[in-house]
């Protein structure tokens, strides 16, 4: 596998905070809307943005619009490159790192 490796940063960035880890254990069950979130979280809008922001930029989680509110859940695709990466990058017998 070949590292992106400003993309690896984005995606372990996103892992790298307590709440946003909080966020993907309330979207392990399926998608949830961005108000559900925030009454789970106790966090406010301005701040559920920002994690949620670096959470698809990261490709881990989706979002879609309906009405005024945003609904996300885990990005399968995006979960599974995490996994591989995090594979690659500590794979002691193999590096193709480059």
């Amino acid at each position: 596998m070949e590292v992106n490796r400003k993309k690896a940063a984005t995606i372990f960035k996103a892992f790298c905070d307590e709440n946003r880890i909080r966020i993907l254990e309330q979207l392990l069950t399926g998608e949830k809307c961005a108000c559900v979130l925030l009454e789970s979280l106790h966090i406010t809008q301005p701040t559920l943005s920002h994690h949620m922001k670096i959470l698809c930029d990261a490709d881990i989680v989706t979002s879609r619009k309906e009405g005024k509110w945003t609904h996300y859940s885990i990005s399968r695709s995006g979960g599974e490159y995490a996994v591989e990466l995090l594979k690659a990058l500590t794979n002691t017998s193999f590096s193709n790192i480059g």
